[in-house]
């Protein structure tokens, strides 16, 4: 049975204009390599309402699980919800759960739950809250969609809150091998390879170090013998 799918949607004008570095795609494709669920397809999109709403509406129809990343603080620009919320045509409003652990946190903290950060309590009708052990502030899951804030370590706190929940598959296990050749001289044997182990995917990621080319091949797949039989019979292959 195959594993269930997964994409990604991150969200933010600050990743596109390359004043910030996203980690968190890094991130959440070891999670979910670990959790038995393939990542097939990441996006960055701007900071725009109608972009949101279409890409959520296609990602979550093409794979079993959607996470976004990003959009959902204090502030004008955080529209990701009320994006989410327009394309399952569900209202969104402040709900009581969300706005009592908002409360706590900034009582705590000595801080005025003010009307911007009371934004952060705005769910779409029907979700569930994700929680947020770092700054209180809950993603939420609608549907197959899971929100989640773009702050890697409120993202990565996030999806541990998250996955639990769901139900994967076999973990991918993967094996490499640096061939010291270029691609040229490895294409073929490396094709002669994927015709064997059709269900192994064999990648090829070359390199060039002090002048001499080579590449690192990767073997990923389910069953644990084929990678074997596979690592196997690569190293046999080019044995120097």
């Amino acid at each position: 049975m195959p594993n269930p799918t997964a994409a990604m949607l991150v969200i933010g004008d600050e990743l596109l204009s390359g004043r910030t570095r996203d980690a968190n795609m890094h991130y959440l494709a070891g999670e979910l390599t670990r959790a038995g669920i393939d990542l097939r397809e990441v996006r960055m999109i701007s900071d725009d309402a109608e972009a949101i709403v279409s890409a959520v509406r296609a990602l979550s129809a093409a794979y079993d699980h959607l996470f976004t990343s990003g959009g959902i603080g204090p502030t004008h620009d955080d529209i990701t919800a009320e994006s989410v919320a327009r394309a399952f045509d569900r209202p969104i409003g402040v709900r009581e759960d969300a706005r009592a652990v908002l409360a706590a946190h900034y009582e705590k903290s000595g801080q005025d739950l003010n009307e911007a950060r009371l934004r952060m309590a705005r769910i779409p009708e029907g979700a569930t809250l994700i929680e947020n052990p770092i700054s209180a502030a809950p993603g939420f899951s609608i549907e197959n969609v899971h929100v989640m804030a773009g702050v890697p370590a409120i993202f990565n706190a996030m999806v541990a809150s998250v996955l639990p929940g769901l139900s994967g598959g076999a973990p991918l296990l993967s094996q490499s091998l640096r061939i010291y050749r270029g691609e040229g001289d490895i294409a073929g044997p490396l094709g002669d390879l994927a015709v064997r182990y059709p269900e192994l995917s064999i990648g090829c990621y070359p390199f060039q170090q002090d002048g001499v080319f080579g590449a690192h091949v990767v073997i990923r797949g389910a069953d644990g013998a084929q990678v074997d039989a596979a690592m196997q019979a690569l190293q046999s292959t080019f044995a120097e």
